[in-house]
């Protein structure tokens, strides 16, 4: 048991715990932070992308020592058919720059980084310690945790939740309802490893440029889905993921859908000859802006996945999570500052910052996307990958045919599988939804 009173009790250590944890130990805060697992990290062997500029305002000095992979250049975006790909690429080199925008990592080296420098400002990290349960008052205010290790309770003036998409703390407390199958999706994922100077060779990179590859079609067998491939330095990080409530309605199988992904003819070359040795699954938030759960209340903020601030629109979600840890930090200390209590009413500070951040603004301008991919799943994932295959075929192809009768064959196509005016209502409701 741990007699000492903290000012603040962080609950995990992935990007929005450790981002609060470190932003209160270097304001000087007595933090303590507790992680399930071996150490940070040790549950978490995906590969992901991390935005510089979000970290940067934590740590501005990051670049010098943290495990970072590759620097990305060049983005490209796949729409699949079960034999081809229709892209779209950017690549520039103005992001070879001093201090790049976008690296590629491995979340089990760079969660452990980002804990060694949670230490080094100050805060006590307790690994392979689970929280069971929140401690409250008698008027039912958060004074601290419970936890497996032999004791009472821990006691903080307030407790942080970055206990990710499925943690079961907050919605045991009431504090947040279970997370509906709808708005959260399964990824499974795989490392392959390649020799650097092949990875170079296939994807066109020169020294520590990077290349990321993200995918829509017909392998998710017509559910809400993406599947993404990232150039580590030493290895290739492959996944899919597709919504619960999908996997759930078909019984389709996650691997099987890795498989299909890995095994498509214009993925297969990237990953020929590359050695396997990690495979894994979590969930990420996918329910957007209307997902959101109450993100404060007596004693405690929400913060990161468990808070489902995550931008599936445009992929991201480690900036957003660091961003909350590190706002949720900010609104503490200067609610600590004024000797203020760790009320509702004090720490709705923390919701009145992030709504004023781009974490809020982002999710509240694609508010009504994720509903309209989800109902339209079957035309955005299914019907058109194959149309705009068929018509860029058609287009590319020469074989004596005129030109008058590809074209009418194509329009027959698209009329077949589906009006063209429901195509247009599609197309209209997306660009607003984007807008």
């Amino acid at each position: 048991m741990i007699e000492e009173k903290f000012d603040a009790i962080v609950i995990g250590a992935g990007m929005s715990g450790n981002a609060a944890a470190y932003t209160l130990a270097s304001r000087g805060l007595k933090v303590l932070q507790l992680e399930r697992g071996e150490y940070a990290g040790s549950k978490n062997v995906q590969g992901a992308i991390m935005y510089a500029s979000m970290l940067e305002k934590i740590i501005p000095d990051f670049r010098e020592d943290a495990p970072l992979e590759r620097h990305l250049v060049e983005q490209r975006f796949w729409m699949m058919d079960d034999t081809s790909h229709t892209g779209m690429h950017y690549r520039s080199s103005d992001f070879n720059e001093e201090k790049p925008n976008r690296y590629t990592i491995i979340r089990a080296q760079f969660d452990k980084w980002f804990s060694s420098k949670v230490k080094e400002a100050g805060a006590t990290v307790l690994c392979e310690t689970t929280v069971t349960e929140l401690a409250r008052d008698t008027n039912g205010k958060v004074i601290g945790v419970h936890t497996d290790r032999r004791g009472g309770a821990i006691f903080a003036d307030v407790v942080v939740l970055a206990e990710g998409v499925n943690g079961l703390l907050g919605t045991r407390a009431g504090l947040r309802d279970m997370p509906r199958p709808e708005t959260v999706a399964l990824a499974v994922k795989e490392m392959h490893f390649l020799p650097e100077e092949v990875i170079c060779q296939r994807f066109g990179l020169t020294g520590n440029e990077g290349c990321v590859i993200e995918a829509a079609g017909t392998f998710s067998q017509g559910m809400t889905g993406l599947a993404f491939l990232y150039t580590n330095r030493e290895s290739i990080s492959l996944g899919v993921g597709c919504l619960v409530s999908d996997y759930a309605k078909t019984m389709e199988s996650p691997y099987a859908l890795l498989e299909e992904f890995k095994n498509h003819p214009s993925v297969r070359p990237m990953l020929a000859d590359s050695e396997v040795k990690e495979y894994a699954a979590h969930l990420i938030p996918e329910g957007g802006y209307k997902a959101i759960p109450q993100l404060f209340g007596d004693g405690w903020v929400v913060v990161g996945d468990a808070a489902q601030l995550n931008n599936a629109v445009h992929r991201e979600g480690s900036n957003l999570a660091m961003t909350s840890g590190h706002l949720a930090a900010e609104a503490i200390f200067q609610v600590k500052s004024r000797k203020d209590p760790m009320s509702a009413e004090n720490l709705a500070l923390y919701g009145k910052m992030l709504e004023e951040s781009f974490v809020m603004k982002d999710l509240k301008k694609h508010k009504d996307m994720p509903a309209l991919l989800h109902t339209n799943s079957q035309n955005f994932f299914m019907t058109y990958p194959q149309l705009i295959s068929a018509a860029a075929q058609s287009f590319v192809r020469v074989d004596g045919t005129p030109k008058i009768d590809k074209e009418r064959a194509t329009m027959a196509q698209f009329v077949k599988n589906r009006s063209r005016w429901g195509m247009v209502s599609d197309a209209v409701r997306l660009a607003f939804a984007w807008r």
